[in-house]
């Protein structure tokens, strides 16, 4: 999985903050902590964004030993659910972290990467670490979902799912050894742990963690020698709006300017951002489409055509079909609208100890439902238009998707946040409601007003038919907005 390591040497792998890690070291620190894990069924990690962290994950792959990345922030009773139905052997946590009550049962290694941080150089490269490669199918991470329909599952993801995703994101992505990438992602989920820390570690380049976002950190690292970052729409809002303030961040616009590759995932990102970024950097963001259970799916190429509101196309060896309520295929056409259904190496195999839930997951042909809605452009370009359960539509005889008419409305100049939801109406099944967030104090857009500027972009029957104002939408670690809480 990770060639260069067996190579070490002085390169650099990782750093977070001031902290940082050769191949030579990462190797020295991950080596004898697999030795210890190698018995174990599944290791639990208690996900900070540290060094700590990547040293026990790559020890677990090294080892292979399933790792269950485990997000601080959760609550007790998440955190009790996971941690019983994943059953870890032990967890590991940095030197000091705390750990609560829901973990006091389970007996816990420190990651002690003290006596190799911060060494510039390497003597001769160690011998290659002692373990045999498992089994392409070996369960390499188990990766809780975010249980909006009920408890968390345990999205069980086999070795060729990271392997064939990585790989296939090195093909579109243009991704070299000589890339250093920056972010300040979550490392207990699929963005910041496996595209963000395993990605570089497979290419044999490094990462450089912010462990906070700030745009002066983007600048400071992009400026240093960073090749690539990594965010979520939160993020790049604020670049967009640190780039329109006043005469702009001149460091950041640098910075950026002389990116080779900007990334944006895990929610939509709005083309007003996608437009200042453009407009003062000369450079676009491209947006990539995944899920816990899938991994990559699709993403625009670094040598393709960027638009706002598209995640690209399937990227190598992924199978891609929309389909309607009774699974028949849905051509291209903006207003064909039907569920992405994904087949290749890049799917999860089961949900843990939920073999009901696995089988409802799949198609009998093999096909995985991801309940994302979607249109495709007639040369393959996917636009998502929202979640099945919570942004399909149905109102006066149409499939709306949310998602097309929240990148309307915040196209809007009196609109700084938005999302759309339906509910029940009597005449037309189901009303749409936007939730706008106001740019300013000064003046809220009027229901009429937004009403027209969405028929404007899209269509008379996707404007909203209400709207409730905001001082700030429910976003949950990844930016992505939490609907339900918006429903209740």
């Amino acid at each position: 999985m990770f060639p260069a390591l067996a190579d070490g040497g002085p390169r650099p792998a990782l750093r977070f903050g001031e902290r940082s890690l050769t191949y030579g070291r990462l190797s020295a620190a991950a080596t004898p902590l697999a030795a210890s894990l190698a018995p174990a069924r599944r290791v639990a990690v208690w996900a900070t964004p540290t060094l700590e962290t990547a040293v026990g994950v790559v020890a677990a792959l090294l080892a292979g030993a399933p790792a269950v990345p485990l997000n601080p922030r959760l609550g007790e009773r998440e955190l009790t659910h996971i941690v019983a139905d994943s059953a870890p052997s032990l967890i590991l946590a940095a030197p000091g972290d705390e750990l609560p009550a829901a973990l006091a049962h389970v007996p816990r290694t420190d990651i002690d990467v003290s006596t190799h941080v911060g060494a510039s150089t390497d003597g001769p490269a160690p011998a290659p670490p002692p373990f045999a490669e498992p089994d392409p199918e070996h369960p390499a991470l188990i990766v809780y979902t975010s249980g909006t329909t009920g408890p968390p599952k345990g999205a069980v993801l086999p070795r060729r799912a990271l392997t064939s995703t990585l790989d296939a994101l090195a093909d579109a992505w243009q991704w070299r050894a000589d890339d250093v990438l920056v972010h300040a992602l979550p490392l207990f989920h699929v963005h910041g742990l496996i595209l963000g820390v395993l990605g570089p570690l497979r290419r044999g380049g490094s990462v450089r963690h912010l462990g906070r976002f700030s745009t002066e950190g983007v600048a400071r690292e992009l400026n240093a020698g960073a090749t690539m970052l990594f965010g979520v729409p939160t993020m790049y809002h604020r670049v967009a709006e640190a780039l329109a303030s006043g005469p702009g961040d001149a460091a950041l616009a640098e910075a950026l300017s002389g990116a080779r590759l900007l990334v944006s995932g895990s929610a939509a990102l709005a083309a007003r951002d996608h437009e200042r970024i453009a407009a003062v950097t000369g450079r676009t963001v491209i947006e990539r489409y995944g899920m816990s259970e899938t991994l990559m799916n699709t993403s625009v190429r670094a040598d393709g055509q960027a638009r706002a509101g598209t995640v690209g196309v399937p990227l190598r060896g992924v199978e891609l079909r929309l389909v309607d309520e009774a699974g028949a295929p849905v051509g291209a056409g903006p207003d064909a609208v039907g569920e992405i259904q994904v087949r290749g190496p890049n799917l999860f195999t089961e949900y843990l100890n939920r073999p009901d839930a696995t089988a409802e997951a799949f198609t009998g042909d093999g096909w995985f439902r991801t309940g994302d809605m979607a249109v495709r452009e007639p040369d393959g370009y996917v636009r998502i238009v929202g979640r099945k359960a919570t942004d399909l539509i149905k109102s006066g005889g149409y499939k709306i998707g949310a998602g097309e008419i929240e990148n309307a409305l915040m196209e809007h100049a009196g609109v700084r946040d938005a999302a759309v939801t339906g509910e029940p109406d009597d005449d037309l099944g189901e009303r749409i409601v936007a939730w706008v967030v106001p740019a300013g104090p000064e003046r809220a857009p009027a229901l009429e007003e937004l009403a027209d500027h969405v028929a404007a972009q899209l269509a008379p029957h996707k404007r909203p038919r209400a709207v409730r104002y905001l001082s700030e939408l429910p976003r949950n670690d990844l930016g992505k907005i939490m609907k339900r809480a918006l429903g209740a």
